[in-house]
Formats: C-alpha cells, sequence, structure tokens
C-alpha cells in the first residue's frame, strides 16, 4: 500500500473520522492511545504542558491523575485548534459542545488560564510552532481538513467601530438575549453590575448585595427629593426605580437595548413610578435633555471604548449642573495584556461583548479629569465581583435546562465560561472594578461635597 493511501480496514468510514479528500493517512501501527497523540499534539500547538487530564471522543485517557478531566468529544474540537491555536479556537470548541468539563469549571480553567487568557503574540500565530510535528500527530488523529465554521452563538458586528448603528449591534447582542434568561442568571434585582456585599451572615444573598449596591451609588450622588437623575445604560431599570423610589428624584434612564427597556418601563409601571422615571431607548450622542443634578453611569463605559471616552466624559459633564456628581461604575484592565495580532478576536470580543474595551483606572481618572470633572473619590470592589459573578453562575448552573431552552445549548456555555473565568480574573487581580465619585465644580471652586466619605460609606 502507498503512503498517501487510506487504510479502511483500521479507518472504516463509519468511525467519522474521514471525508473523501479531506485527509491522507499512513499505515505505520502506532501503539499510543488516541488520548496520548492528543495530549502531544496539544501541548506541541499550545506551547504548555497540559495542566489537566484529557479525555478522548474513544474513552482514553492522558494527563496527571489527580487532575480534572477535560473530555474531547469530538475530532473537530482538534481541527478548530490546527486552525486557531489560541483561546479563541479553544472556546469555539467548548461552545459547540465538542470539548466539556467533568468536575469543578473554576478548577479547570484556574489549570488552563495560560491557555485561555494569556495565549497572545507568537503564542498564537503559530510562527514558532513545529509544523512537522504538528502535522505528523494531526494525521494520525485524523483531524487535517478545513476550517469549521464558528459557533452560531459568534457575533461578528458591522460599521465603522464605534459608531452608533455598530453600537446598536454590540448592545441588541449582548443584552436582548432575553429578560427570562437574564432574570434566571440575575435573580430578582435584574441587576447587571457588580454588588456590593456588606455581610456574610445567613440569610444574605445577592439580592441584598445589589440593593446595597444601588443605595451605595444614591448615596455617593447625594439625591434628595426633586432632584433629576441620569442614568446612562440603564440596564432593566433597577437604579432608576430605587433612586425615585427611595430617594423621590426624577429620573431619566438611556439604553441601547430593546428588551431592556421594555422590560424597565414594565417595571416602573408596576412600582406606580411612571411619573418619575422615563425610560427611552436612545444613544448617549444624542442626549438634549440637560442639565441634570445627577449622574450615574454603571457598567455603560466598557462599551464606550477608550477611542470615544474623551467625547462621552465631555457630554456626561456638559449635562450635568453645576455642584452635581457623577457615579462612574467601570470595569478596569490592571494588567493590559500584550496586543494581539491584527484580526485575532478574543472570546470575549466574539461572543461576549464585541468591541468592547477595558482601560486602566488611571486612564478613566486622568479622562474624566480632562473633561473638566474633579475626581473626589475612587472605590475599588474587585472582590465583590467575584463573589457576584460566583452567584450568577450558580443561578445558571442550578437551572440550566430552563437556560438551554430560553436561548440555546451554546449560548449557555458561553455565558458559563464568561462567568466563571471572570470571577477568576477579578479574584487573581488580572482585571479590577472601580466607583469612581466625581463632580462639576462651580467655578469659584465650591464642589457642594461633604467633608468626609462617612456622609456616604456606610
Amino acid at each position: 500500500m502507498k503512503w498517501f493511501e487510506i487504510d479502511r480496514a483500521r479507518f472504516p468510514p463509519e468511525r467519522g473520522a474521514f471525508h473523501p479528500g479531506e485527509v491522507l493517512m499512513p499505515t505505520t501501527i502506532h501503539t499510543d492511545t488516541t488520548a496520548v497523540r492528543l495530549k502531544s499534539l496539544l501541548e506541541t500547538l499550545l506551547q504548555t504542558p497540559m495542566p489537566v487530564r484529557l479525555r478522548a471522543w474513544d474513552g482514553s485517557e492522558a494527563g496527571p491523575a489527580d487532575a480534572p478531566v477535560v473530555i474531547i468529544k469530538h475530532r473537530r474540537a482538534l481541527r478548530r485548534l490546527v486552525w486557531q491555536p489560541n483561546q479563541l479556537g479553544l472556546a469555539r470548541a467548548y461552545v459547540s459542545g465538542e470539548i466539556d468539563v467533568e468536575g469543578d469549571l473554576y478548577d479547570v480553567l484556574s489549570r488552563l488560564t495560560a491557555l485561555l487568557w494569556t495565549t497572545s503574540g507568537s503564542k498564537g500565530t503559530g510562527k514558532h510552532i513545529p509544523l512537522r510535528s504538528v502535522m505528523t500527530e494531526a494525521l494520525r488523529l485524523g483531524v487535517i481538513g478545513s476550517q469549521p465554521k464558528p459557533p452560531a452563538e459568534e457575533m461578528a458586528v458591522s460599521g465603522a467601530r464605534h459608531s452608533k448603528s455598530r453600537d446598536r449591534q454590540a448592545i441588541s447582542h449582548h443584552y436582548d438575549v432575553g429578560n427570562d434568561f437574564y432574570r434566571l442568571v440575575l435573580g430578582e434585582s435584574m441587576v447587571y453590575s457588580c454588588a456590593y456585599w456588606t455581610s456574610d451572615a445567613p440569610g444574605y444573598g445577592l439580592a441584598d448585595a445589589q440593593r446595597d449596591k444601588l443605595d451605595l451609588i444614591c448615596r455617593k450622588l447625594g439625591l434628595e427629593p426633586g432632584m433629576r437623575l441620569l442614568d446612562v445604560g440603564c440596564g432593566w431599570g433597577s437604579l432608576a426605580i430605587h433612586a425615585a423610589r427611595e430617594y423621590g428624584v426624577e429620573v431619566l434612564g438611556i439604553t441601547l437595548s430593546t428588551e431592556q427597556a421594555e422590560f424597565a418601563r414594565k417595571q416602573v409601571a408596576a412600582a406606580g413610578l411612571s411619573h418619575q422615571v422615563e425610560i427611552r431607548v436612545q444613544d448617549y450622542r444624542d442626549l438634549d435633555d440637560g442639565p441634570f443634578d445627577a449622574i450615574s453611569s454603571v457598567g455603560m463605559a466598557e462599551h464606550v471604548g477608550t477611542g470615544p471616552y474623551r467625547e462621552y466624559a465631555g457630554i456626561l459633564f456638559r449635562h450635568l449642573k453645576r455642584g452635581g456628581r457623577l457615579l462612574n461604575h467601570q470595569i478596569s484592565a490592571l494588567h493590559p495584556a500584550p496586543a494581539a495580532p491584527d484580526q485575532q478576536r478574543s472570546f470575549i470580543d466574539a461572543y461576549v461583548f464585541p468591541d468592547g474595551e477595558l482601560a486602566s483606572i488611571g486612564t478613566t481618572v486622568s479622562l474624566l479629569e480632562d473633561a473638566g470633572f474633579e475626581v473626589r473619590d475612587v472605590h475599588a470592589l474587585r472582590e465583590h465581583y467575584g463573589r457576584t459573578l460566583r452567584a450568577w453562575v450558580a443561578n445558571l448552573e442550578s437551572d440550566w435546562s430552563t437556560a438551554v431552552q430560553l436561548t440555546s445549548p451554546g449560548r449557555a456555555r458561553v455565558w458559563r465560561l464568561y462567568m466563571a473565568a471572570s470571577a477568576l480574573a477579578f479574584e487573581q487581580a488580572n482585571i479590577g472594578v472601580n466607583q469612581v465619585l466625581a463632580v462639576k465644580a462651580h467655578r469659584d471652586g465650591v464642589s457642594e461635597m461633604p467633608p468626609t466619605r462617612g456622609a456616604y460609606l456606610a
């Protein structure tokens, strides 16, 4: 038999390894198990020892005996990694259900952090990968072939980056998943940002921590009856409702998500607050309702982008009264990763937050000051977000079948991976989150700020 002929006796078509014209297979018999070969190929592609145990599609296993198990259910997962030997290739295989985890997902992600989150630069380009070795192992495993299509859940936005139309696409992709799905994940509070955990007492849970976060924001803003609050990126209306009900203010909440706006309006009406709260589907660049006594921006600035942030800060400054306060609640980059090669997307960009960007807290403070704000307080909440995300993951996992029915198996897997990995990123100080309190002082320097933090920090 010639070297380029396929041995159909050893590899019959019904095993699913071959397709006509797809792969050429040598006939030399190898004693290594599929899992051993798989481990060798992955370590070559990813250029690091595998910190987990692997179980191949034929049931064979290889790797540390005491490590958690990653299950490779289909050869297609390997083909994705041949084409994309980085976090995006791994994510596509997981979202497609071709890779799964047995045991604690957090443990697996902790061990795979270097592969999922820091594979960049030369590690994602194939420049230093020994192609001969890769091809040999790939041929043995029967994974050489055309690049598989990305899962349907992968998002590709169009238009100029951070244009109004492209921003609407990105927001819709993330937030218009379905209000019932978000209620399952976020719980009754329907607040999609870091909670503020003030107690470890039994019975104190996610809803309590979110209520305490909303109240913290209102206290920092110094809200009083009759004031007018602008809530930029108002989500499902929870902050607007809390501020109106508990502090007697009038609120304008804006969002680009039609599903969020529809839900928020119903919640406002149910709370009997329609005379105090207005919810709009509106871009912040189209605002013409100022000035406001206070402005909140919670989990919004990450979508703005570092390029347009100067314009964003300037718009907020113009719409705020003298003596008014801004509360900016924003995720920050603690250890910015090296720039990825052109056209290499991350898992987060492809599946979760298209065009989302994280700036350092120093950059954010500088841009707010450049716009005219005086920054008065920076409150780091990094550990609080890790705990919040774990609560969301627990909600998702506790009613997994419903989550799948409300979206899709792939979408539910996207959320599980994204939230669990993000929890670890906050806990391991790879990213942070901060509340920045700033004021638009009067021209004579009067800030109307309290002399101590005790006025708003309980």
